[in-house]
């Protein structure tokens, strides 16, 4: 993470630390935790095979662990957000959105309580639900067994969408999320709309067994390279 990245993200970091002065003396740089949980998000690696240039993966994993559970990348993906929907010359908060999902095969040490059968796409897994704004910056999401359906899972969003960004009034989605989730839309004043999906056009790429922080850290690592300027680099050029 170059030094302008990490200027973003560390007012966010360094504030939680101070809050949290009651534990014992950190022994690791802040700056390298994220680095490690950047790498394990970017590369899919078990956190015992880090290298071991990082600390130690327990330490990474515990802080990971930490911030998930604080709401820390769900602050710094709202912060984030803000910050890109300015630099293209909009208002902070959106007014619109999108809904997709995607069912993904999960890997055999998964407990089979938190899989499911989703029969549309033979698929045995979990799926992950997401919310963006027209930017593509992700504004909420949920991970759930793949059984679940897509409309089930959208009522629980459209709530969250409420609550967490009153500003939007208006939202689209395929034909998985009609009838139950456009009903509940309606009554929250959210105008969903159902609209046809294009065969040709993939949906979100998301790789297998991330959880919902996952998913946050990789919009993270978009959105600081999008405010710094800074391209993505190709593994294949290393």
């Amino acid at each position: 993470m170059s030094d302008a990245r990490w200027e973003l993200i560390r007012p966010t970091v360094e504030a939680w630390r101070h809050a949290r002065n009651g534990i014992r003396k950190p022994t690791h740089d802040l700056r390298a935790l994220m680095n490690a949980i950047l790498y394990v998000d970017r590369t899919g690696i078990p956190w015992r095979s880090l290298p071991h240039d990082f600390p130690p993966h327990r330490s990474v994993y515990g802080y990971f662990a930490r911030w998930e559970a604080d709401g820390i990348f769900d602050q710094l993906t709202g912060l984030l957000r803000g910050k890109v929907r300015q630099a293209e010359g909009r208002t902070s908060e959106p007014s619109a959105c999108l809904f997709d999902s995607q069912s993904i095969k999960t890997y055999a040490a998964v407990p089979l309580t938190g899989q499911g059968i989703d029969p549309a796409m033979k698929i045995i897994g979990r799926k992950r639900h997401i919310v963006a704004d027209t930017l593509d910056l992700l504004l909420v999401v949920a991970v759930t067994p793949a059984s679940v359906h897509d409309s089930a899972a959208g009522t629980q969003l459209l709530t969250q969408i409420r609550d967490r960004h009153p500003t939007i009034t208006k939202a689209w989605a395929d034909n998985d999320y009609k009838t139950k989730a456009v009903e509940h839309a309606a009554e929250i004043g959210i105008d969903l709309e159902i609209v046809q999906r294009n065969p040709t056009v993939c949906g979100f790429h998301v790789q297998p067994r991330r959880s919902a922080a996952m998913i946050q850290l990789a919009a993270i690592h978009l959105m600081t390279r999008s405010l710094t300027h800074e391209a993505t680099p190709s593994w294949r050029d290393s």
